[in-house]
This record gives C-alpha cells, sequence and structure tokens, in this order.
C-alpha cells in the first residue's frame, strides 16, 4: 500500500512539472492569426449589429485560427471571424456579441464571435479562438496574458491550452483539450452566464460600443482565469 502511494505521488509530482514547464517554459505557438485583424482596429464597431450567418461569406475553416501576440495585443484587434457567414452547427447556441460583466468579475469586458462550430473570446489582451480553423488545431493554444507578481517584482505570460464541447446549448471549456472543465457559458435569458472552476459566477450584459479602459489591455495580479 505504502509503495503504490509512493507511485502516485510521484506521478503527480511528474505531471504537475510538466504542467508547469508548459505553462512558463514551453516555446511561444506560431502566430498565425491575420496580421491584417492585429493591425485593425476594433473599438469603432457597432456590436449590436451582428453578422448575418447566411452561407453568403467564408466558412470557419477558411479563415486562420487566431491567437494572442506575445503576452497580449497591443490594442483591441478587429473581429477574427468578420468575414464568416457558415451558420451555426446543431446544438451550438448563439453567444454572439459584446458582453460586460454586472454581477460577479465586475469590469470584465469580452467580445464572443461565432459562426459553424468556431468561437472566438478576445478580452484583456487575450485571443482564445476554438475550433475548426485554416491553419491549426482546434484547441486554444495562446496565453493567460502578462500577468506581474508584485512581491517578486516578475511578469510573467503563462501558456494555456483548452478545447470546448457542447450540451444542451452550453458551452464548456476544458484544460489542455482532454482534461476537466474550467469555464461553462450559456444564455440566460438576455444575459450571459460564465462559471468558473472556482465556483464563482459572473452575470453579463450585451453593450454595443466598447469601453475606452478597454481598448488596451493592462497587466493583472497573479489570479490565473480561462476567459
Amino acid at each position: 500500500m505504502f509503495k503504490k502511494t509512493l507511485i502516485g505521488m510521484a506521478l503527480l509530482l511528474v505531471t504537475l512539472c510538466g504542467l508547469f514547464w508548459l505553462a512558463f517554459f514551453s516555446p511561444r505557438p506560431p502566430l498565425t492569426i491575420d496580421p491584417a485583424t492585429l493591425a485593425g482596429y476594433g473599438k469603432d464597431i457597432n456590436y449590436c449589429q451582428l453578422p448575418v450567418l447566411d452561407n453568403s461569406g467564408k466558412r470557419a475553416t477558411d479563415i486562420a485560427k487566431g491567437n494572442t501576440p506575445g503576452c497580449a495585443y497591443q490594442h483591441f484587434p478587429l473581429p477574427i471571424l468578420r468575414e464568416c457567414t457558415e451558420p451555426l452547427a446543431p446544438g451550438v447556441a448563439d453567444l454572439r456579441g459584446l458582453w460586460r460583466a454586472i454581477d460577479g468579475r465586475t469590469g470584465h469586458v469580452e467580445r464572443v464571435e461565432q459562426c459553424g462550430s468556431r468561437v472566438v473570446i478576445t478580452a484583456g489582451g487575450i485571443i482564445h479562438d476554438l475550433g475548426p480553423n485554416q491553419t491549426a488545431g482546434s484547441s486554444s493554444n495562446d496565453t493567460e496574458g502578462l500577468i506581474v507578481f508584485s512581491v517578486a517584482e516578475q511578469a510573467y505570460c503563462p501558456r494555456t491550452s483548452a478545447d470546448i464541447s457542447w450540451q444542451d446549448e452550453v458551452l464548456s471549456f476544458h484544460v489542455f483539450g482532454w482534461g476537466p472543465v474550467v469555464v461553462r457559458r450559456y444564455r440566460d435569458g438576455e444575459q450571459l452566464v460564465w462559471e468558473y472552476v472556482d465556483g464563482s459566477t459572473t452575470r453579463l450584459e450585451r453593450i454595443c460600443e466598447l469601453p475606452t479602459e478597454h481598448a488596451v489591455p493592462q497587466p493583472r495580479g497573479p489570479q490565473l482565469q480561462f476567459f
């Protein structure tokens, strides 16, 4: 029994060390996002006017995967799926729009894009792009943004990876693509609900314009949160 316990602890330690290496020391993923998307400015857009998904334009697989440049984008970029008109896949709820937290993690603002089975979330300097695309895998493969540890006076931008699944119109994010669910998103009437792995719940309301203070991302403290 004692031997099995030691083996289990050793395996756990190896797993944790592997995850730590992946987060802080593994090479940055290649930047596959369209440069025009990063160069453009996504602030002066009416996000209450959602794209019409009528198959008249590109499909999700025609558009390069979006990911975070470096530790964060320099300014709020253009929508990654702005040319995609592929209708939402069966069982996929419409979460599209620009959302502002009114309860829970207040102050958070995020843009949700969708077409087909693809979902892109942009917020706080970070771009998480999940689902079928032209240039990379379906899992996100980017960063948690610039995190400042004030005690050590060090700044890091750890890596993240996740994939998504839908069940009963609830969007679940699985850490590393195969791991447990860390975030759930779903509609509750006119609100978007965000449930996080720590048990917290955030409710968001739809807004039409990006607040000026969110046009340029700011470094944040050491609390990790996958968008």
